[in-house]
């Protein structure tokens, strides 16, 4: 994987982002260069490398225009730990300083979480032999083999007399039987009892008169839980329930998760991506001064300003430094403007991209085109009940128009408003499925159905019960 994103060029990462979003093409090239531009200050030599930072993003524009969908998708292009917060629950009641790190606990996490997927893989086959192993010896438990017994003179049925053979022969031959039949899942539905390891709960939240920050009670927490004996605790579970089980304890042990922590850090530090959405909620509003709700806002900005400009943050995992951290943010800015955010803080985000609102032709082609498209997912769900649905494009075409109207009339929500259209034109048929409409039926959406469920949701202005 590494060395297939290496090769991806910004053209081809655009290519990607086109699959599943429609439109925003200038905000697919920034991220595109600002993902490349990573992969080349990897490549660089000297120690320069150390001092070329990422310019990090500034999108603008309304809700449902798809500012968090490509950034999300950029992240599984890259294979990079992706975090999204919202900057407005900075402002809430309670609000400390330090929670303002926890975004970089998250990226931490997930970088985790990467990297014991990939370490999983390579350690995969091991695995399965050992619980493959585990699960022979309960269903036949071995014997102890006797003096001059040779497992290799079995290799060969022709030279086996079950009359003359001895106990431990008789038993190597039904566990590999048995082999057979686990591999050839025939015993999967077969309940055996295990043992499942068990972590002692461990509940910390008060130290002295202060509550204590995440990283430090995440580090008491694994030193006590290490300092405890490990309890087990039998389960009877299907061979099938018990393998996945199994095979998560069995890859742990072959992992070394030192080494899976360093991995992460370093990957959260140079690929990490962190998406700071409605960051537009902490700008104080333009001309106003004082205190209030301001001073709050602009205390927030204070806050994220060094996790941005790149500092060093204690996660469970070890310190990871935010310099080459790629920072997203995105915002509508209806009522504020980015210039009301703090001088520093608009310095931090120097590539500002304006994302532009969809119209009607945009709603059709992401009714049609992408991966994903929301028509794609409706006829997979009619296809797990063996009914078979379908759009003509005309049909599209006066769904796009009316998503497009509402969106104008009441208020405008982008994409997310064909989800409310959608539900509204396919609920009864979702409905009635599998009770009235049965398996092998199809059910072809033309123009004048869509016209006809859809006339009353047009007529209503209010539409409060379909807002999302």
């Amino acid at each position: 994987m590494r060395n297939e994103i290496n090769d991806l060029t910004p053209r081809q990462i655009v290519a990607e982002l086109d699959k599943y979003i429609i439109g925003q093409h200038d905000a697919k090239r920034n991220v595109a260069i600002a993902l490349r531009n990573r992969i080349r200050r990897m490549n660089v030599k000297t120690d320069i490398q150390k001092d070329i930072v990422p310019n990090n993003i500034l999108m603008i524009g309304s809700t449902g225009v798809g500012k968090t969908e490509i950034a999300r998708r950029l992240a599984k292009v890259a294979n990079a730990p992706f975090t999204k917060v919202e900057a407005s629950k900075f402002t809430e009641v309670g609000y400390v300083g330090r929670d303002v790190e926890s975004m970089v606990r998250d990226l931490a996490e997930q970088a985790i979480h990467l990297v014991r997927e990939k370490k999983n893989e390579e350690v995969k086959e091991k695995a399965a032999h050992s619980v493959e192993e585990i699960i022979l010896d309960i269903l036949i438990p071995p014997v102890k083999a006797s003096a001059g017994f040779n497992r290799q003179t079995l290799s060969n049925p022709s030279d086996f007399n079950p009359e003359n053979a001895s106990e431990d022969e008789l038993n190597e031959r039904t566990r590999e039987r048995f082999r057979e039949k686990l591999k050839n899942g025939e015993l999967e539905d077969r309940k055996i009892e295990i043992n499942v390891k068990q972590s002692a709960p461990v509940g910390i939240g008060m130290m002295g008169n202060g509550m204590m920050d995440d990283a430090s009670m995440a580090g008491i927490q694994e030193m006590i839980s290490g300092m405890m004996p490990k309890r087990t605790k039998k389960r009877k579970l299907t061979i099938g329930e018990a393998r996945k089980v199994l095979m998560e304890e069995e890859a742990g042990k072959l992992i070394d998760f030192d080494e899976v922590k360093e991995e992460a850090i370093r990957l959260a530090e140079n690929n990490g991506i962190i998406f700071i959405d409605e960051i537009d909620k902490i700008a104080s509003k333009s001309g106003k001064g004082g205190g209030g709700p301001d001073v709050s806002r602009e205390g927030v900005q204070r806050d994220l300003l060094p996790i941005v400009e790149g500092s060093a943050v204690s996660t469970k995992y070890g310190i990871l430094n935010t310099d080459h951290v790629l920072f997203i943010a995105a915002g509508a800015f209806h009522v504020s403007k980015p210039s009301d955010l703090i001088p520093e803080l608009q310095g931090r985000f120097p590539i500002r991209v304006e994302l532009s609102s969809l119209t009607e032709e945009d709603f059709y082609r992401i009714l049609k085109e992408p991966k994903n498209a929301l028509t794609k997912q409706y006829q997979a769900l009619f296809e797990a009940e063996e009914v078979y649905l379908d759009f003509n494009d005309e049909s599209l075409q006066e769904i796009a128009k009316l998503a497009f109207k509402i969106n104008e009339d009441v208020e405008n929500i982008g994409a997310r408003r064909l989800h409310t259209v959608m539900s509204h034109l396919l609920n009864d048929y979702l409905f009635d499925v599998p009770d009235t409409i049965e398996a092998n039926s199809k059910i072809m959406i033309t123009r004048e159905m869509v016209q006809e469920k859809l006339s009353s949701l047009v007529k209503n202005r209010d539409l409060s019960q379909y807002i999302l």
